[in-house]
């Protein structure tokens, strides 16, 4: 039976994920083997294949755990007994400071979602679907309440700021000049000030 925790108490599938992550942003996830992943991670491949079931899995799991973390996160901002404004700012700054806090994860994601089977491929568009459904759902309802121009549809609001979001991975330094929240508020303050009518 594989343990479940190691020496200083971290679960094994976090140790697995922790690998895969770390070895799918260096080298890509068509460069880095199995064997490799349980090495970095001190276990066996009996013991991945208990918690994943394929290489394919370990790459899905990298991306769906961040997205659950947003998703919760969007949910409780939409929910919240806020104004519009105050609730679509502040969904649209946590997205950017949780995938900056995951930059790995975004960049794997991204370079490489098409390696994923198709089934699970679909899987993780609809869940991203999901998200983006819920995000414009908040874009609506403050263009309805006329809080927020209608000039520009929802949808192009949304892919205009995820947009940005997605391309964090490709120029986001953590020693650069600007923090996670700086840069938050700024793409926030952007989307709104687009929103303004």
């Amino acid at each position: 039976m594989a343990r479940t925790t190691d020496g200083d108490g971290t679960p094994v599938p976090q140790r697995l994920l922790a690998a895969a992550t770390r070895l799918f942003a260096e080298r890509g996830y068509d460069r880095t083997s199995v064997q490799e992943i349980v090495e970095a991670a001190g276990v066996t491949k009996g013991a991945l294949y208990h918690y994943f079931g394929s290489k394919d899995d370990l790459l899905h799991e990298v991306y769906a755990r961040v997205l659950r973390v947003q998703q919760e996160r969007l949910d409780a901002f939409a929910n919240a007994d806020e104004p519009i404004e105050t609730r679509l700012r502040g969904a649209a700054a946590d997205v950017v400071v949780t995938t900056i806090e995951n930059l790995d994860d975004a960049m794997i994601f991204f370079r490489s979602m098409h390696h994923l089977s198709p089934e699970k491929h679909k899987q993780v568009r609809a869940e991203r679907r999901r998200y983006h459904e819920r995000f414009r759902a908040l874009v609506e309802e403050g263009q309805e309440a006329g809080v927020f121009s209608k000039a520009t549809p929802a949808d192009l609001v949304v892919d205009y700021h995820f947009g940005s979001v997605h391309h964090l991975s490709t120029w986001y330094r953590p020693d650069g000049p600007m923090t996670p929240q700086e840069v938050a508020d700024h793409l926030a303050d952007l989307l709104l000030r687009a929103l303004r009518p």
